[in-house]
């Protein structure tokens, strides 16, 4: 994400010509984006980096749930 933010930003600050970047070729910028692009589109993939954040996300999920749930049923057995 921060790839894409650099991007963002530096595009914008050529755009509007601010500051050092007025001079700046737009090349850095395309490039960035190429970059950007081999690295979600094929290294991230090829090392797993974004199903194994996915699966992260649905284990810590899972682990609410079932604590909750457990949480809940204990709280139930203590009113009886």
């Amino acid at each position: 994400m921060p790839i894409i933010i650099t991007i963002v930003l530096l595009s914008i600050l050529k755009y509007f010509e601010i500051g050092p970047f007025a001079n700046m070729s737009w090349w850095w910028v395309g490039g960035l984006t190429v970059f950007a692009f081999i690295w979600f589109e094929f290294v991230e993939p090829i090392f797993g980096w974004d199903k194994r954040k996915a699966h992260k996300e649905m284990e810590n999920i899972r682990d609410e749930r079932v604590k909750k749930t457990f949480d809940t049923s204990k709280n139930k057995a203590k009113r009886r």
